[in-house]
C-alpha cells in the first residue's frame, strides 16, 4: 500500500473520529507552512457525507475555516516578524531564500489577485499568505480573497470525495487533474486582472 493510500485510509478514520473540529485542525495545518496536502483531508470527509456521517455544507465550511486559520497564521508571521525572520528560520518553515524571493516578486508583480488565484494552485496555496503578509496587504482583502479561493478548492475536493469514495488512487488522480485544469484558468484570471487594472488606471489618468 502506497503512502497516499495509507494516508487517505488513516484520515477517513481520523476525520470520522474527530468530526468537524478535525477538519478545521487538519486544514489549518495544511494552510500553514507545514507541507500537508488538502487532497488527503477533504475527499475523505466528502466520502463520509455519502453515508450520512457528515453534512457536505458543513464539511466545506469547516474546510474553509481551517484554511483561513492556517493562512492567517502565515500572514501574521510575515506581517509582524518580517523577511529577516523568514530567512533566519527558513529551514523550520520549509523554505529557502530563493523561494521567498520568488514568492515576494511574484506577489508584487501581479498584485493582490494572486492571493485568490494562489489558493487554487498546488504547492503555492500553502505559501501565498507569506508574501501577502510581507507586502502588508489589507487584512480584510486578504481574508476575502483567501475565502473565495479556499471555497472553490475545498468544494472541488469535497465533490471528488463524494464521487470516488475512499478509493485513494482515484482521489489522487482526480485531485491532480483538478489542479492541472485550474492552472490555465488561474493564468487567465491573473491576465484579465492585470488588463482590467491597467485599463482603469489609464481611464483615471
Amino acid at each position: 500500500m502506497g503512502y497516499f493510500s495509507a494516508a487517505v485510509i488513516f484520515l477517513v478514520n481520523t476525520v470520522g473520529a474527530l468530526g468537524y473540529p478535525g477538519i478545521v485542525l487538519l486544514m489549518a495545518v495544511e494552510s500553514s507552512f507545514i507541507p500537508f496536502p488538502s487532497e488527503v483531508i477533504i475527499p475523505p470527509a466528502g466520502y463520509l457525507t455519502v453515508h450520512g456521517e457528515m453534512n457536505i455544507a458543513l464539511v466545506i465550511a469547516m474546510g474553509v475555516l481551517g484554511s483561513l486559520i492556517g493562512a492567517s497564521i502565515n500572514y501574521s508571521i510575515a506581517f509582524f516578524l518580517g523577511r529577516k525572520f523568514l530567512i533566519r528560520y527558513q529551514r523550520f518553515l520549509f523554505l529557502n531564500e530563493k523561494r521567498i524571493d520568488a514568492m515576494d516578486n511574484f506577489f508584487r508583480k501581479h498584485g493582490e489577485i494572486t492571493t485568490f488565484v494562489g489558493r487554487l494552485i498546488p504547492a503555492v496555496r500553502q505559501l501565498i499568505s507569506l508574501p501577502a503578509g510581507l507586502a502588508r496587504m489589507n487584512f480584510g482583502k486578504f481574508i476575502a480573497y483567501t475565502f473565495l479561493g479556499a471555497l472553490i478548492w475545498v468544494g472541488i475536493l469535497a465533490y471528488i470525495g463524494r464521487l470516488v469514495g475512499s478509493n485513494a488512487e482515484l482521489v489522487k488522480e482526480y485531485s491532480q487533474k483538478a489542479g492541472l485544469a485550474i492552472l490555465p484558468i488561474a493564468v487567465l484570471l491573473i491576465a484579465a486582472y492585470i488588463l482590467i487594472t491597467r485599463y482603469v488606471e489609464k481611464k483615471l489618468e
